[in-house]
C-alpha cells in the first residue's frame, strides 16, 4: 500500500535519528541554497552577459524573466508532483534537471540558447523549492525541532542571497560570466549523491490523485506571452497588432486556466481559496512588491556598472548590506516584530521603507558616490524587505486549513515570481523608452541612461507604496498573529521567505 504524507514522515523519522537526520537536513539546505544563490548571482553578471552575447537593454531582461516565469509557473505543479510520485524521487530528478541546465547556461554562446537554458533552470529550481520543504517537514515532525530547523533554513537561504551577490562578482571579475553557472555542477552532484545516500526512498499517492497539466500549461504560457508582449512593446509598438494580439491570447489563456480550475477534479489552484480576504490581499500585495523588488535587483546592478562604472566585484559588494539585513531578519527578528505588533504594522512599515529606498535610487545622479547615493537606498531596501516578507507570508497562510498550507505558501510564492517577471518587463521597457526619448532630445548618453533608470525606480516606488497601503488597510489580524502572540507559524514561513530571497 502507498504511504500517505503523514506515514511518509513517520517512516523518515523512524529510519533517521539524531545526527543522520540533521546531516540530511543540511544536504537539503545545500540544495535549496543553490537555487536561491542562482537568483542573485546572475544579477551581478548581467552587464557582462549583455556585452558578450549582444543583448539589448530590454531583451537582457529575458535572462532573468525566463528563469522567473518557469520557476513561478511550476511551483504549484512541483508540489503536486512530489505528493503523487514521492518527494525524494522528485527532488532527485529536479536537482538533476537544474544541474544539467546550469551546464547548458555555462556553455551558452548565443542569446536564445542561454534564455532556453535559463527557462529549464527555472523549471528544475521550482520543483526543488516546492518539495524541499515537504521533505524537511517530514524529517522534523516535532514542533520544537521543526521550528528550529525552519529558522536555520530561512537564515541559510537568506545568506545565499548575500553569497550570490559576492560570488557572482568574484567569479565574473576573476574569470568570466560562464562560471556563475558552472559553479553549480559540483554542488548539484554532491547534493544528488548525498540525498540518495542519506534519505530513504518514499512512495507517493499517484493512484489517488491526478495531475492538473492543463492548468499548469495554460497559466505559464499565458504569463510568458504577456511578458513577451510587454518586453517587446517599445520595438513593436504598444498599439501594434502583434502586441495587442499577444496580450489578447494571454488573456484568453488565463481565462481558460480559470475555467479549467473550476472544472477539474484536482485543480492546481482551488479557486475557493481566494474567498479569504487575507489570502487575496497578501497575493496582490506580493505581486506589487515583487514588481518593485526585482526591478531594484536588475536595474540597480545596471546603474552601478554602466553609470557609476563599478566592476562586477564592487557591484556584488554593494548589494551585501541589503542582503545581510534581510538574512538577519530571516533568522527571527521579523517573526518577533509580528509577535509584538501583528501583521499589518510590520508589513506596511517594511514596504514603506522599501518605497523610500527606491525613491532615493530615483534621484541618484550619474556621478553618484556609494556612501551618499547607494548605501542609504540599499539599507532601506534591505530593512524593508526583511521586515515585510514574514507578515506577507503569514497573511497568505493565516486563513488556510492545515491541509491547504502548502497550497497557500506555494500560491504566494507563485504570485511573487510572476509579479516580479511582469513588473521587471514593464519597468525595463519604461527605462528604455525614457532613455530613447532623452537621447532624441539631445541629452548625453550617460545622463539619458540614468534618466531611464530614474523613471523605473520611481515606478517601482509607487508599486511598493501601493502594496504598503493595501496591506495596512485590508489585512485583518487573526488568532495568534496580533500583538502579544508570537505563535509558531513564523518559524515555518521563515523558510519560505528564505527561498524568496
Amino acid at each position: 500500500m502507498m504511504a500517505t504524507e503523514a506515514q511518509e514522515g513517520k517512516i523518515l523519522t523512524h529510519e533517521m535519528q539524531g545526527r543522520r537526520r540533521w546531516l540530511a537536513f543540511m544536504v537539503l539546505c545545500l540544495g535549496a541554497i543553490m537555487i536561491v544563490l542562482d537568483s542573485t548571482i546572475v544579477n551581478v553578471a548581467l552587464p557582462s552577459i549583455r556585452t558578450d552575447l549582444g543583448f539589448s537593454e530590454t531583451s537582457l531582461a529575458w535572462v532573468v524573466n525566463a528563469y522567473m516565469l518557469t520557476f513561478g509557473g511550476f511551483l504549484l505543479l512541483g508540489g503536486r508532483l512530489g505528493d503523487l510520485f514521492g518527494h525524494r524521487r522528485v527532488f532527485l530528478v529536479s536537482i538533476t534537471v537544474f544541474t544539467l541546465a546550469s551546464l547548458a547556461c555555462g556553455m551558452a554562446t548565443t542569446q536564445w540558447f542561454l534564455i532556453a537554458a535559463r527557462g529549464l533552470q527555472g523549471l528544475g529550481g521550482a520543483v526543488v523549492n516546492a518539495v524541499v520543504l515537504s521533505l524537511m517537514m517530514n524529517l522534523f515532525p516535532e514542533p520544537g525541532e521543526r521550528a528550529k530547523a525552519m529558522g536555520i533554513f530561512g537564515f541559510v537561504c537568506s545568506g545565499g542571497g548575500s553569497l550570490g551577490a559576492v560570488l557572482g562578482g568574484l567569479l565574473t571579475n576573476a574569470f568570466d560570466w560562464h562560471f556563475i553557472f558552472l559553479v553549480n555542477l559540483p554542488v548539484g552532484a554532491a547534493v544528488f549523491a548525498l540525498t540518495w545516500k542519506l534519505l530513504p526512498a518514499s512512495h507517493g499517492r499517484a493512484e489517488t490523485g491526478s495531475l492538473d497539466v492543463g492548468g499548469a500549461v495554460t497559466v505559464t504560457v499565458s504569463l510568458m506571452l504577456a511578458v513577451f508582449a510587454i518586453v517587446n512593446g517599445n520595438q513593436a509598438g504598444w498599439t501594434s497588432a502583434r502586441t495587442l494580439g499577444l496580450l489578447a491570447v494571454a488573456a484568453a489563456l488565463l481565462g481558460l486556466f480559470l475555467f479549467i480550475e473550476s472544472r477539474v477534479r484536482s485543480p492546481l489552484v482551488p479557486l475557493g481559496i481566494f474567498r479569504s480576504r487575507n489570502v487575496s490581499t497578501a497575493n496582490i500585495a506580493g505581486i506589487l512588491w515583487a514588481a518593485a523588488m526585482f526591478a531594484w535587483f536588475f536595474l540597480s546592478a545596471l546603474y552601478l556598472q554602466l553609470v557609476l562604472g563599478y566592476n562586477p566585484l564592487r557591484v556584488g559588494l554593494a548589494f551585501l548590506p541589503a542582503n545581510l539585513i534581510m538574512a538577519a531578519f530571516s533568522l527571527g527578528l521579523s517573526a518577533r516584530l509580528v509577535g509584538r505588533f501583528g501583521l499589518r504594522i510590520p508589513l506596511a512599515a517594511g514596504l514603506a521603507a522599501a518605497a523610500v529606498g527606491l525613491l532615493l535610487f530615483a534621484r541618484a545622479p550619474a556621478n553618484g558616490t556609494f556612501i551618499a547615493d547607494v548605501l542609504p537606498s540599499m539599507l532601506l531596501l534591505g530593512l524593508g524587505a526583511g521586515i515585510a516578507f514574514n507578515p506577507l507570508l503569514l497573511a497568505a497562510m493565516s486563513d488556510s486549513a492545515p491541509e491547504e498550507s502548502g497550497l497557500a505558501s506555494g500560491l504566494v510564492n507563485t504570485s511573487f515570481m510572476m509579479g516580479g517577471a511582469l513588473g521587471l518587463a514593464v519597468l525595463a521597457s519604461l527605462a528604455a523608452s525614457r532613455t530613447g526619448s532623452l537621447i532624441a532630445s539631445g541629452a548625453a548618453p550617460l545622463d539619458a541612461l540614468n534618466g531611464g533608470y530614474h523613471i523605473a525606480f520611481l515606478t517601482g516606488a509607487v508599486f511598493a507604496a501601493l502594496a504598503a497601503v493595501l496591506g495596512g488597510a485590508l489585512l485583518r489580524e487573526t488568532a495568534g498573529s496580533g500583538p502579544g502572540h508570537a505563535g509558531t507559524a513564523p518559524g515555518r514561513t521563515e523558510a519560505v521567505a528564505g527561498s524568496i530571497h
